[in-house]
């Protein structure tokens, strides 16, 4: 599978997300990606799944160095002793000596962004974890975290598929070389019916999901992480990865309404910033 490189790590870049498994339910859900290939899990502190993460790599047989885990400090604790505090409950309950990727997931309200970045990058610098990463922030918020504070992000995680543009975060963290983590790659399950998409998967001898994240693979620094409950789906979701789209089927996605946000917490940041 390919993979991409981002301050000093290899992200695979179609992964395996978890969020809304929450309990010991997860954990044959993993096993079973795992041993169908996939070698890039995401998790969060907010999801209550991590421990059935970490027991279900601990049984995988999965080398530990062959894996990529993310997880993720809720928008709740990132003061300096909650980000500290929530790591060190992130990494007994995943039972591993180090986290890949450690990422904030939602920014908080008048988040003060130098002290959550210095205080990730003490994790960084202690080897705790491998790289730090920021999710949900606008583009105030990411260049304040790139620009001002100069923190070594090594990905920036947002909702991202076929019925939303993410150009103007695209173009500017391409231009930073950083890559950009797409959640909810199908749309919360819309993407599977939509008319569009199941008339090019249907050229393709595809489903409409498969092309949606075909469309989202087929895109320069473009990594997604889709979940599936199912084993069918979750192998169903590794066949996007030969499909390959040509002009014609882009030009007819690009055509779709782009508008359309689906993940709107109350704390959501001012996207248009």
């Amino acid at each position: 599978m390919d993979a991409i490189s981002t301050q000093g790590i290899s992200i695979p870049r179609l992964g395996f997300g978890t969020f809304r498994m929450p309990g010991g339910d997860c954990q044959p859900v993993v096993e079973s990606a795992l041993e169908l290939g996939y070698r890039h899990i995401d998790t969060a502190e907010m999801y209550q799944n991590e421990e059935a993460v970490g027991a279900a790599i601990a049984t995988s047989g999965v080398a530990r160095k062959d894996l990529h885990i993310t997880t993720k400090v809720w928008h709740e604790n990132i003061s300096a002793e909650g980000i500290k505090r929530a790591f060190d409950t992130s990494l007994m309950k995943l039972g591993v000596d180090y986290i890949d990727l450690y990422m904030v997931h939602w920014p908080s309200v008048d988040m003060n962004v130098p002290m959550v970045l210095e205080t990730m990058q003490s994790l960084l610098e202690k080897g705790l974890t491998r790289a730090i990463g920021v999710c949900n922030f606008n583009m105030t918020l990411l260049k304040a975290a790139i620009e001002d504070v100069q923190a070594p992000i090594a990905c920036l995680q947002i909702e991202y598929h076929p019925f939303l543009s993410q150009s103007r975060m695209l173009d500017y963290v391409r231009s930073k070389q950083i890559p950009l983590v797409a959640y909810a790659p199908l749309a919360q399950g819309r993407a599977a019916t939509d008319p569009v998409l199941e008339q090019i998967a249907s050229k393709h001898g595809a489903t409409a999901a498969q092309v949606a994240i075909a469309w989202l693979l087929d895109q320069d620094s473009v990594i997604t992480i889709p979940k599936a409950k199912r084993r069918e789906s979750q192998e169903a979701n590794l066949g996007a990865l030969n499909i390959k789209l040509d002009d014609e089927d882009r030009a007819a996605i690009q055509a779709l309404p782009k508008d359309q946000r689906f993940v709107t917490p109350p704390f959501s940041p001012d996207w248009a910033k």
